[in-house]
């Protein structure tokens, strides 16, 4: 079984102006790298950087981030 946490980032910033990733990272004090992986879904963030990003976009948490438990 595996568990996975996906994400609306991209999607998001293209919304908003097509923010570029770095934009968003200085906005929430993390790397680009860092935005990077967590878009490409190969880090999960921090409950702390999951909250700023999803105040970035003025949307709740679950509609920027989604946990999928796989069976």
């Amino acid at each position: 079984m595996a568990n996975v946490i996906t994400n609306n980032i991209r999607k998001l910033r293209f919304e908003h102006n097509e923010m570029t990733q770095q934009k968003l990272a200085d906005t929430v004090s993390v790397s680009r790298q860092t935005i990077v992986a967590i878009e490409k879904g190969k880090y999960s963030p921090s409950l702390e950087v999951a909250f700023k990003i999803s105040n970035v976009f003025a949307q709740p948490i679950n509609q920027v981030f989604f946990y999928l438990e796989e069976v």
